[in-house]
């Protein structure tokens, strides 16, 4: 089975956003450095990799804005493929369902920010479009919210989303 690897809003604003005020990401360097892993192991194995790109249509995270790009410890490379999209969901209204299609993807390895958004939706997302998916269980991130912790939050998401993906480490991931 050929798999892609999708890496979702791996963007500035969500590390920078302590800066302005906000909160920080759980567990932001080893959600770093666990992508930079499953990275080279796409890499390795010749799997294409998807930069998945939230986008607003003006303001900070608008198209080539600065906190618009992907973080550079985990730059794409020029046969990198990069989707915008305006939604939580990966495949709503973007061409990312006929860019694995085209590349005869048949499963995705998923990683990212926010679990429970964006994360989440398109992990449920892909399971309906019929894509076996593994979500790296260590490789996804959000922030404390009002009733949970960001730790809460992901040990959640990784006990629910058994319904639509495999819940994989990161280092057990094979391509």
């Amino acid at each position: 089975m050929k798999k892609a690897l999708l890496i979702i809003d791996m963007q500035a604003m969500p590390f920078v956003w302590k800066s302005y005020g906000g909160k920080s990401l759980y567990q932001e360097a080893r959600l770093i450095a666990n992508t930079r892993l499953l990275i080279e192991k796409a890499r390795k194995n010749a799997s294409p990799i998807f930069y998945i790109m939230y986008t607003e249509t003006t303001g900070p995270r608008s198209v080539d804005q600065p906190l618009w790009q992907i973080i550079d410890p985990i730059a794409p490379e020029p046969h990198d493929s990069l989707v915008i999209k305006y939604h939580a969901d990966s495949f709503h209204e973007t061409n990312l369902n006929a860019l694995l299609r085209n590349h005869a993807i048949e499963g995705l390895v998923v990683c990212g920010i926010q679990t429970e958004y964006c994360v989440d939706t398109t992990v449920k997302s892909a399971y309906s479009h019929g894509y076996k998916v593994e979500l790296a269980s260590d490789c996804h991130s959000t922030y404390d919210s009002e009733e949970w912790t960001a730790e809460q939050i992901v040990l959640h998401h990784n006990n629910t989303l058994k319904h639509f993906a495999s819940i994989v480490r990161s280092d057990e991931i094979q391509y």
